[in-house]
């Protein structure tokens, strides 16, 4: 297919850009070439980068098309740069979400798990998956991203069960893993623990109920306070502070637990704030994580008023059955009709939120599988403190991780779902030892019997997620992947996971591996809608990517999600960005489609560019060479928004609106070395702007360079452009500015006087010295095309003529004699608002110069530039003075 294309003119271009036809037509070239596979350069150096794996909960959206598209320019740019590159797909069994969207759909056929059974619920689970990994795959697809499928990993794939195994075991064997019964975060509509940092907290307008204890020896009370009433019915104790002297002599006295009759000690204990409130607290050691301490400092009872749906459990007396919101309404009101309840005040306070299901976080004592994170933590402190950790772009983020890791709690891993990897610890029902193992246990290590079971209990999500790096790429076997591609490169992820999985996996793998798992962290925000609002379902203002790719095109969305933030901040999504990247799109296209009807059988070989070339080739390619040099360390920074400025900038303005119409002078012209050398430029420079766009717009720029002179089967394995010294042409850059800046001034005096590009006009130019005369002559050409002139001067020593418009450029000045056209009172008021203009750039100027503290610090080449900008200034003032004289004479 390339072959046959190497010589493909315009003729063989549809006069419009057709997206869809582009997208399936090359995504599937790309495949069949087999373009994407890593391993296909040995002797290369490899950059790997490993997918942040999105859940099979459902669609992928707008949020990953731009974690995605960032990835793919990032490994675009390498695989054309040389690296063996190794971009790995994959997907995460999300545990607790996937098994809640399986089951909220098999409510709807009135079932529930349960009627199911444990075997058959995950065969329901397995088939969700494949149906939602294959869509992810197709969106992955419609994105254009260039993954190596022949890698893609699942965390529920086998050999990543096997990673995760090996883990617990050697977690467990180092006394990392430990199971106890502590105080968690409990979902009551998942019925699963939680991690800390899978709850949200959120402002809850709610109140601060004041109850009274009444000592048993009836010598008095003690008033305490809570958010929670329907938790007294646990209470094992009251604490105070042991130096508050009000309550000095009731310390180890007993106290009666209204409604309940419970007799509860009056304990001291630092905890409590005597300064707080009355100073007392309630201790209720089975529902809060601190009074869980203080029992334990007490040898308190745990008394659990709960079941694990937030239902009153048999402790609750007579308030069993009730649901725990209905309870605390039932106990506030029998609190008031026994008289010990107080005070009711209104109290702003925050509320625990189950991530997953929007439920609210209950305390609760439960047993559970904790990891110890202080020793890990460690390592991963250590590593960062010595310059020997991750860079975190932007560098600010690298505080966010270390304040979370310095202060970081235990981790309870285990889960109360089906859906996941289930823990490897099996108890003996005789001895009632537990036994962590690798594979299937079959005998109890301590007492020798069969009867075994395994832990119900399956880990949490981010367990198998922290190990992404380095398990997908076969260990715990030191397969010839990890050897090659680990640690990987450049992690791609938003800002919100940063405690969830950044942090997770530099621990693990420094555990593990003795590596950090990855060099850099690129956090992008989040994307939002045009007013700035976080997008959900419940405003509906979510975006479809494949919508958008629908309406506009890969390419167009790509480039403007890619391009429109910078590193660590959010995205506006907006409609009309989209359009302009589409227009932008276009513009190259018809740019293309006029390149190539002058490049008619053209072959990659015909390109020279060793020739004598025009003022207008040598300043492309000088801004091309610019183009290329800031483009790739641009990219290499990361900073995608200041790339698509430029690249923007140089094709539509640059290329499209100044080369290739000067280009037209040579090419329509009789002068056959000026027309093959300017052929060798728009081609060679076509060729490398498609390049240089590729990683952004992969589609449009491989249908065009399939259409242009060149080598190889497809751009994604063409070489990277290179800075090339001997293209360097600043004098080119002089001459081309002072004819832009001419043609630019005549063209704003036509529109100003309506005077239009077809009605052919005088120009008169007065060169400043006899170098810009000379620039001038030379140029001649482009100045009669492109000013549309009858006649055209060019002395030094031109007078100024009555009734003329006057422009001034750095160099030169301009006379557009327009009698009969003109209003000469338009042109004084013209004249004075450029000499307000100008005489303010001149006092702002001297103004800076004479500022003592700037002529200090700022650099020699700064204070120059600014002394040549006054005296342009200066000179220009003059003349527009000069000139308004002559006019009002």
């Amino acid at each position: 297919m390339a072959e046959a294309n190497e010589t493909k003119t315009q003729n063989e271009m549809p006069t419009q850009y057709d997206p869809k036809n582009a997208e399936s037509k090359w995504y599937e070239y790309w495949l069949k070439g087999n373009y994407f596979a890593a391993g296909t350069r040995p002797d290369a150096e490899k950059f790997t980068i490993v997918i942040p794996p999105p859940n099979v909960t459902g669609m992928l959206h707008i949020g990953h098309a731009l974690d995605f598209t960032l990835q793919d320019i990032i490994i675009r740019m390498k695989r054309m740069q040389g690296f063996d590159t190794l971009w790995l797909p994959g997907s995460d069994h999300a545990g607790i979400a996937t098994q809640a969207v399986v089951e909220t759909n098999l409510r709807k056929e009135g079932i529930s798990r349960h009627d199911l059974g444990r075997e058959k619920f995950l065969e329901k689970v397995w088939e969700w998956k494949e149906l939602y990994a294959n869509r992810i795959r197709e969106q992955w697809g419609k994105m254009g991203l260039s993954l190596d499928y022949t890698r893609e990993r699942f965390t529920l794939d086998a050999g990543l069960s096997d990673a995760v195994r090996e883990v617990f075991v050697r977690l467990y064997e180092k006394g990392l893993i430990y199971r106890g019964k502590y105080i968690i975060n409990w979902d009551p509509a998942a019925r699963t623990a939680l991690s800390d940092i899978e709850v949200e907290y959120k402002e809850v307008q709610g109140n601060l109920y004041h109850l009274v204890y009444p000592l048993k020896d009836g010598s008095g009370s003690i008033t305490v306070a809570t958010t929670r009433p329907e938790t007294m019915l646990g209470d094992t104790a009251v604490a105070v502070h042991p130096e508050d002297e009000r309550y000095k002599d009731m310390v180890g006295k007993m106290l009666v637990l209204p409604i309940i009759g419970r007799e509860i000690p009056v304990v001291a204990d630092e905890y409590v704030e005597k300064e707080f409130g009355s100073g007392a607290v309630k201790i209720t050691p089975a529902h809060d994580p601190n009074d869980f301490e203080v029992g334990k400092r007490h040898d308190l009872p745990q008394v659990l008023v709960m079941d694990e749906t937030g239902t009153m459990n048999a402790n609750a007396g007579k308030y069993q059955g009730l649901d725990r919101f209905e309870c605390r309404k039932q106990i506030v009101a029998d609190m008031k009709e026994l008289g010990v309840l107080v005070k009711i005040e209104e109290h702003v306070h925050q509320v625990g939120h189950s991530e997953r299901s929007g439920a609210v976080v209950e305390p609760y004592l439960s047993t559970q599988w904790f990891v110890k994170m202080k020793p890990l933590a460690e390592a991963a402190i250590s590593a960062q403190k010595a310059g020997k950790g991750v860079n975190f772009v932007p560098e600010r983020f690298e505080r966010t991780y270390l304040n979370w890791i310095e202060n970081v709690r235990d981790w309870c891993i285990s889960r109360q779902l089906w859906w996941g990897h289930r823990i490897p610890a099996w108890y003996c029902e005789d001895c009632g030892e537990v036994q962590v193992s690798r594979t299937e246990a079959e005998a109890c290590s301590h007492c020798g019997s069969s009867k075994l079971k395994q832990d119900n209990d399956v880990l949490d999500t981010w367990f198998s997620s922290a190990l992404w790096p380095f398990s997908t790429l076969g260990w715990p076997e030191q397969t010839e992947d990890l050897k090659r591609f680990y640690p990987t490169d450049v992690l791609v992820t938003g800002y919100d996971i940063i405690y969830f999985w950044v942090a997770r996996m530099i621990f693990t793998a420094l555990e593990f591996t003795g590596e950090i798992p990855f060099k850099d962290v690129l956090m992008h925000g989040l994307v939002r809608d045009a007013e700035g609002r976080k997008m959900s379902k419940s405003l509906g203002n979510g975006v479809d990517p494949l919508e958008v790719i629908e309406k506009y095109g890969a390419d167009a969305m790509r480039f403007m999600i890619s391009t429109g933030s910078t590193p660590g901040q959010d995205l506006r999504f907006r409609w009309e960005k989209v359009e302009q990247a589409r227009n932008f799109a276009n513009k190259i296209w018809n740019a293309s489609r006029f390149a190539l009807m002058n490049l008619e059988g053209m072959t990659a070989a015909d390109i020279d560019l060793s020739g004598e070339l025009g003022t207008a080739d040598r300043w492309i390619l000088h801004r091309l060479n610019e183009t290329v040099r800031d483009v790739t360390r641009l990219n290499e920074s990361y900073e995608f928004g200041e790339t698509g400025r430029l690249l923007y900038n140089f094709i539509w303005d640059d290329l499209c609106d100044w080369y290739i119409e000067f280009s037209k002078l040579s090419l329509y012209g009789t002068d056959e070395a000026a027309k093959k050398s300017t052929r060798s430029v728009l081609a060679y420079v076509l060729d490398r702007t498609q390049r240089l766009l590729h990683p952004f717009m992969p589609y449009i720029s491989e249908e065009i360079w399939q259409h242009l002179p060149h080598e190889g089967e497809t751009i994604t394995l063409a070489s990277w452009p290179v800075y090339e010294a001997g293209f360097e042409a600043p004098e080119a850059v002089r001459e081309m500015e002072l004819l832009m800046d001419i043609i630019r001034s005549v063209r704003n005096i036509r529109a100003e006087v309506n005077v239009p590009m077809s009605k052919k006009i005088e120009l008169l130019v007065k060169p400043a010295n006899e170098e810009y005369q000379g620039i001038l002559s030379r140029n001649e050409e482009y100045l009669r095309r492109f000013c549309s002139t009858s006649l055209l001067e060019i002395r030094g020593d031109l007078a100024a003529p009555d009734k003329a418009m006057t422009a001034l450029v750095t160099g030169a000045e301009l006379y557009l004699p327009l009698a009969g056209l003109i209003d000469i009172s338009q042109e004084i008021a013209r004249l004075e608002k450029e000499l307000k203009t100008l005489h303010g750039e001149v006092e702002r100027i001297e103004k800076k110069l004479s500022n003592e503290g700037f002529v200090a610090k700022a650099p020699a080449k700064v204070i120059e530039e600014e002394k040549a900008k006054l005296a342009d200034y200066a000179d220009k003032r003059a003349k527009v003075t000069a000139r308004l004289a002559e006019l009002q004479e």
